[in-house]
């Protein structure tokens, strides 16, 4: 118990570290992002902010926005319906991962768990600490972010490899790997590592460079996910942004699309696309937070339709800041989207609708 009230406590000194360091960031895009969301949005519902300052210069009852209107989803926009529940069994669910045979490898407390594609569980590996973010690679090791370190793990479930700290600053939120590599998402530091299989660092991916036209990481709260897409492109959620944007393995920017929006065409809130995976035809599943919902766009970024919507979310909807409760996803080989809901402590199953023939 000392053990775990101690790490506990690293934890959380360690977000208000990570907090203090986005407060500027925070603060820059914050309300100017959530104007120009709402300026961008148009259509029945458009929501519109008068501004004036409360009392001692705080803001006033016009800054008190109703978002009533998106909180249902026309039934024309679903593309998907739930089929299937997992009880994570976890005090918290942070990550979800798909491997081989469609197994579900669920990340939570100290531990990862397996279950099978009906919902069984298989196995259980104990972890030595919080796990953060976990990867199936193509050989079915098993790769898992720390806050700040890496292991992986043998399909028995025995450690391989653990790899030295990245630092007191570094947030490691999410991985993907390739037959050679390793990428990690290191939100404290705003910044993508690739390390080779053995962790040793290749390349540093996203620091800010006009001359190569990188923007930069705008990363003002500890999400910021990452996946290799079949394009052979690594593809990075620039939270703060509200972008998904691609990069090459040494680092060079080639394309990038999203808009900061209330509506379902863009993403809302400070920093969004909180998770985001990508189907075999390069097409987008993507999931945000404050205003929880899941979304599919193209493989140029056009939306779609929705996967859920926020009425599928209750939890989510009676938690007004969204603080750390962000809804990761995952992609089966069946296409069949997994969603693991940190607030509700399960996996949420979804299947494509199967629209009738009219014959």
């Amino acid at each position: 118990m000392a053990t775990e009230r101690q790490s506990n406590g690293s934890e959380q000194s360690s977000r208000r570290r990570f907090l203090r360091g986005g407060v500027q960031g925070t603060a820059l895009f914050g309300l100017g992002g959530l104007l120009g969301a709402l300026s961008s949005h148009a259509g029945a519902g458009e929501m519109r902010l008068t501004a004036a300052a409360g009392p001692k210069g705080g803001l006033g009852k016009e800054y008190d926005y109703d978002l009533s209107a998106y909180r249902k989803t026309d039934p024309k926009l679903m593309q998907y319906e739930e089929c299937g529940r997992i009880g994570a069994g976890f005090q918290e669910l942070r990550g979800v991962a798909v491997g081989s045979e469609d197994r579900i490898f669920l990340a939570g407390d100290r531990a990862i768990r397996c279950f099978n594609r009906a919902g069984e569980r298989l196995s259980e590996i104990v972890l030595e600490a919080p796990p953060r973010c976990a990867t199936l690679a193509a050989d079915g090791v098993l790769w898992v972010g720390f806050k700040n370190f890496v292991a992986c793990y043998g399909s028995e479930g025995k450690l391989r490899q653990k790899w030295p700290e990245l630092g007191k600053d570094a947030v490691i939120t999410c991985l993907a790997t390739t037959e050679k590599d390793v990428f990690v998402a290191d939100a404290g530091n705003r910044i993508v590592l690739r390390f080779d299989r053995a962790g040793n660092l290749v390349k540093r991916i996203g620091q800010k460079d006009p001359s190569k036209g990188v923007p930069g990481f705008i990363v003002p709260s500890p999400y910021f996910d990452l996946a290799v897409g079949p394009d052979g492109l690594l593809w990075v959620a620039n939270t703060g942004r509200h972008h998904l944007e691609a990069y090459t393995f040494e680092g060079d920017y080639e394309t990038g699309w999203g808009e900061a929006a209330v509506g379902l065409r863009g993403f809302c809130g400070c920093c969004n696309p909180a998770h985001f995976a990508l189907l075999p035809d390069g097409r987008f599943i993507t999931s945000e937070k404050g205003l929880a919902r899941v979304k599919i766009h193209s493989a140029k970024g056009e939306f779609e339709g929705v996967v859920a919507g926020p009425e599928a979310f209750p939890k989510h909807l009676d938690n007004p800041t969204g603080a750390q409760a962000g809804i990761d996803v995952a992609v089966d080989s069946q296409g069949r989207v997994i969603l693991a809901d940190s607030l509700s402590n399960e996996v949420r199953i979804f299947r494509r609708l199967q629209k009738l023939s009219v014959s």
